[in-house]
Parts: structure tokens; sequence; C-alpha cells
């Protein structure tokens, strides 16, 4: 993304919210970004805060912070498509969905005629638990609202941020099932608590599912935690195998990143031409 502002001369309304709406260099750009993030971690805890024993007041500030964040959130998804290049492509984006189905829990409890009975409804409080996936928007590529981070460095971060998403999504997806039912389970940091110890493997045994669908998101968790987590660690060593390569294309074979002395292709022989210090 460019770092020049719209110059409102030829720039269509669409252009406009296309261009802030992914821009992290102008003053504006920044803003919304630092917003976003901060709403989605007030979002979050919103939701962790609800699990516990507060007064009644307390409750319903937390349920009207919740409405009102899941409307900006709503504005921001209908911006986002409204200034797509591709609606269809924006609409059908993993990044979208996972936006939509965010706030779609809350926005149904609010358009229900009875929303204190649908707002306990286990399923639409386990849908909730997605929220947190909204933070891989922030990951989409090098450049924050802070600067710009190396890809080595933005691969970890994408690693830290899957296995706390592991470990929320499936201490919320439990919570939901077994808070009703599982006297040792009255918060979700009782049901954080257990994800941890259980994907850990370290099983202190002083919690237990008693749940059918408790049991079936531990064993998912464990799953996603075999398969995501070292999915994400091997692109990290592989942005450290290729260092120290220097990205030059062969022409013959398309072969790209070569060590720093190289005179040929190492992999179809032919010469290749880079500059190289015999200091080094």
């Amino acid at each position: 993304m460019g770092s020049h502002a719209p110059s409102g001369h030829g720039d269509t309304p669409r252009d406009v919210v296309r261009f802030y709406l992914l821009d992290h260099q102008t003053t504006v750009g920044k803003a919304i970004d630092i917003g976003l993030l901060a709403l989605n971690l007030v979002f979050v805890a919103v939701f962790v805060l609800e699990t516990y024993p507060f007064s009644a007041g307390l409750q319903t500030a937390f349920w009207r912070i919740e409405v009102l964040i899941s409307l900006v959130f709503l504005l921001e998804y209908v911006l986002r498509v409204y200034g797509a290049k591709s609606r269809p492509a924006e609409i059908f984006n993993f990044y979208s969905i996972v936006d939509l189905l965010a706030i779609l829990p809350t926005l149904a409890v609010l358009v229900s005629p009875v929303p204190i009975i649908t707002a306990n409804i286990g399923f639409l409080r386990a849908i909730r638990v997605v929220r947190v996936l909204r933070f891989y928007r922030f990951t989409q590529d090098e450049e924050f609202f802070f600067g710009t981070v190396s890809v080595g460095t933005l691969r970890v971060m994408k690693l830290l941020l899957t296995v706390l998403t592991i470990f929320f999504v499936a201490a919320g997806m439990f919570y939901s099932f077994e808070y009703r039912v599982n006297p040792e389970v009255s918060t979700f940091g009782d049901a954080f608590y257990f994800v941890v110890v259980a994907l850990t493997t370290v099983g202190f045994g002083d919690i237990v599912p008693v749940t059918r669908g408790g049991r079936w998101v531990t064993v998912g968790a464990i799953l996603a935690g075999i398969v995501l987590i070292p999915w994400q660690a091997s692109k990290i060593v592989k942005e450290w195998a290729y260092k120290d390569k220097v990205n030059v294309v062969c022409e013959s074979c398309g072969l790209e990143y070569h060590d720093p002395d190289a005179s040929h292709c190492k992999s179809c022989g032919h010469v290749i031409y880079q500059e190289y210090d015999s200091r080094e």
C-alpha cells in the first residue's frame, strides 16, 4: 500500500474508504488501526468479564459496551465491503468472515424479542469466542501503525498469536459447554486453566470435562495444537534458513534465493550475476 493519501482529485468515496482502511502510515490510517485494535481488546475482555459474578449493574454495562463495539465493527465490515475493489472477494475473504462471525451473536441477541434468554443460549456464547481471530487481521503484512517489521518477526508474532488463539478459543468453547453442569468450571479463568494444563500434557486432574461437548473441545484443541503450532514454527525455521540468502532469480529456471557468493544456479547450473563483497 502506498504512503500517498488521496489527493481529492479524481478519488471516489470508495477509493478514500479503501485507502484509509488499508493504510498504516498516515495519521488517519494509524488512528483507525489503533482504534480498531483497542476496541478488539475490549471486545475480547468483555467476553471474559461477563463470565464472572459481577453485579447486575456491571453486567448491564458490559452488555452495552459489547453492543456498541459490535455496531462499530458492523460499520467497519460494511465500509470494507463498500470500499473493496472486488466486493465478492472481500465478502468471502477469511478475515471478513471472521469479522462477521464475531459480531453476529451479539447482533442476534440485540434483535431478539427475548434478549436475556437468547444471550444464554450455549451456541451463541460459544460462537462469540471467534472474535479473538480478528487479531489475525493485524498480521496480514509486515506493515503496522508503529512501523514495518521483518518477515521473520511477523511469523514469530503469528506463532504466538496462534498459540494464544488455540488456548482462548478452546477455553471459551469449553466454558460454554461446562459452566452449567461442571462445579469446577464457574468462570472463563477456570476453563483457561484447564485448557493450558490439558494442552501442555501436565494433567493435574483437578478439572475434568463432564459433558460430551467439553470432551470433544479438549480433543479438538489438542489436535489443533499438534497441527497448527508446528506448521507456524516451520515457517519461522524456513525463514531463518533463508536469512543469509540473496533474492536473485535465475533467468533459466526461475529459482529464487541463492548463496551470496553463488555464480551459478544450484538447480540448473545457469550462470547468474550478483554483486558480492569478497571482504565478507
